[in-house]
């Protein structure tokens, strides 16, 4: 009997210790599956490649695209090529690092062509996102042209139906003329009666 609570007391320690360690390992799960901080890193199956700079590395392929697209290149190459055949068929056998049928000169050109493509696409493809850029600046631009075009034309159609409402000087003096030459039809009809009356009065006045 008094071996019932020992057991009970070692089961519950048992318990308690499987519960912590539950809790001990739910809480990395917990914190790996959080949103608000960085996944951690996995292992990868292949080896890390070397870190480098893109944009040196595009610098330098734009150079060599364009070194390649140019005349000189084209003469260096040819003059490497006669040499190199030239050497190969005309010095004595022994001296010879290529003989016909010059398997060597094909592996160099087949490298020297597939190395060239791949730089000619990468700075064809850098050249490309220039262009892109600059086409959504000039695009922007013509937008932001075409807005003010658009104000100032409002502004100078509300100019000109203010102008219309503004009194000109041709507009004032044809007035003037309206007006004088109202006073000067209304000053003979109305200039009798004054003298009229007056003529009366004095009569009226001298009897």
């Amino acid at each position: 009997m008094p071996e019932r609570p020992e057991r009970e007391g070692g089961a519950g320690r048992e318990r308690m210790k499987a519960a912590s360690g539950t809790g001990a390992t739910a809480l990395p799960h917990s914190a790996r599956v959080r949103l608000d901080q960085p996944r951690a890193r996995r292992s990868r199956l292949l080896p890390e490649l070397p870190e480098y700079d893109p944009e040196a590395f595009g610098r330098l392929s734009e150079r060599v695209a364009r070194f390649l697209g140019t005349g000189r290149f084209i003469v260096w190459m040819t003059l490497v090529i006669v040499v190199w055949l030239a050497w190969n068929i005309l010095v004595p056998v022994e001296l010879r690092f290529d003989p016909y049928p010059f398997i060597f000169l094909t592996l160099v050109l087949s490298l020297q062509a597939s190395y060239a493509a791949p730089l000619i696409l990468l700075a064809q493809n850098r050249q490309d996102d220039r262009d892109r850029v600059t086409h959504e600046q000039e695009r922007k631009q013509n937008e932001r042209s075409i807005a003010d075009t658009e104000y100032l034309t409002r502004e100078i159609a509300a100019l000109r139906m203010g102008l219309g409402e503004v009194a000109t000087r041709d507009w004032i003096r044809s007035e003037l003329q309206d007006l004088v030459r109202e006073m000067a039809e209304r000053r003979p009809a109305d200039g009798p009666g004054p003298g009229g009356g007056g003529g009366q009065g004095s009569a009226e006045g001298d009897r």
